[in-house]
């Protein structure tokens, strides 16, 4: 038998053959040395509320994964909007080098290009599952960097809502001629489309919404689900409360990493922040599914709140208005085009997958079987 010594000797000769070859050591004195994660801290803009649940706290997670998966060598500093910068600022803070990197949602930078949309989400367009299957594996997000190398930009999903309410309104929508006049928080392609139904579509950071929402300043606003709904407290202000979403059917949010940052980083400090990322991607959606189907039952039960169906009529002349909107989107710029049409592909092979599959499967147990 060996003896505890000599093994113990022996597994440190080992031991250092091992960490030789492997960058998995954090330097004691902080240094950088060959084979060791630089020690390095980042800052990170937001787009979101400080500590706002979901939205805030995965910004705040996705740092904190990137901390721990680098043992400690890469700390993220996290702003919140308004802190360092604006919430609308973000994209330009980290393609100028002010930040190093953003948390936020594509659709925010339409005014860069309107391509950008694709990447959180577009009216009556991809679920969650839809979007990671293009961005993953259906050429997205290889188009995604194409869209982002010239602002300096590279891109990552960090994160989705799944799907988002139509939103709260202080008066009822029986018709399309409802939505005239109307002054409504959206933002993105979707607010393209109601305007074109004659509403007016404002945009707002989410840190704003609630005070326009009880000042008159709009009549009704989506945000995103029950969960984050409830946390601002719109039941308070308006007593509608609107589905489906046709807007952000799977609202896919994204770090963005300046590309200069990106580029003198090592091979392990790159998978370290794609693999932060994918991590905080895969939880999101999970933790909405949870407390979006909590937080409706506490508005329902608790709060008295009046959910309402989108008229037929209506949700037909935003589908209508959508399919214009999208097809002019893409023919802004012959990247546009491009991801406009590998998005297009995409989606029509998931969808009719999905009609046999997850529809038809959640069709029959919802007439045939309860618990």
């Amino acid at each position: 038998m060996i003896k505890r010594r000599q093994l113990l000797s022996a597994g440190a000769l080992g031991g250092a053959g091992l960490l030789a070859g492997c960058e998995c050591g954090v330097p004691a004195n902080g240094g950088n040395i060959p084979g060791s994660l630089r020690s390095r801290e980042l800052k990170m803009v937001t787009t979101w509320p400080k500590d706002f649940p979901g939205l805030g706290t995965m910004a705040e997670r996705t740092a904190q994964f990137i901390t721990e998966m680098s043992g400690g060598a890469m700390t993220v500093r996290v702003f919140s909007a308004g802190e360092l910068v604006g919430a609308f600022e973000s994209f330009d803070a980290v393609s100028n080098g002010a930040a190093d990197l953003y948390h936020g949602a594509e659709y925010y930078w339409v005014g860069k290009s309107p391509a950008f949309a694709f990447f959180t989400a577009v009216p009556f367009g991809m679920t969650a599952n839809e979007i990671m299957a293009w961005t993953e594996f259906g050429g997205g997000q290889e188009l995604w960097d194409e869209l982002a190398a010239p602002f300096n930009i590279k891109p990552f999903a960090a994160g989705n809502t799944g799907h988002q309410m139509a939103g709260w309104y202080k008066r009822e929508i029986n018709s399309v001629e409802d939505l005239r006049g109307m002054k409504i928080r959206m933002p993105g392609l979707g607010g393209d489309v109601i305007q074109r139904l004659g509403a007016a579509a404002v945009a707002l950071s989410g840190g704003e919404i609630y005070q326009a929402l009880q000042s008159g300043g709009i009549d009704g606003t989506e945000w995103v689900g029950p969960w984050n709904d409830l946390a601002f407290g719109f039941y308070r202000e308006a007593k509608y409360y609107y589905w489906p979403g046709f807007h952000e059917p799977g609202a896919q949010l994204s770090v963005g990493v300046n590309l200069d940052i990106w580029d003198e980083l090592t091979l392990q400090e790159r998978s370290i922040i794609e693999g932060a990322c994918h991590r905080a991607n895969h939880l999101s959606i999970a933790e909405y599914i949870h407390h979006n189907a909590t937080a409706l039952d506490q508005l329902v039960n608790e709060h008295g709140v009046q959910l309402r169906q989108m008229p037929d009529d209506v949700m037909a002349a935003l589908a209508r208005e959508s399919k214009i909107v999208l097809e002019e989107t893409a023919q802004v710029s012959d990247i546009a085009k491009r991801i406009f049409e590998s998005y297009k592909t995409s989606l029509e092979r998931s969808q009719a997958w999905s009609r046999i599959s997850d529809e038809a499967y959640m069709n029959i147990r919802r007439n045939v079987f309860s618990l």
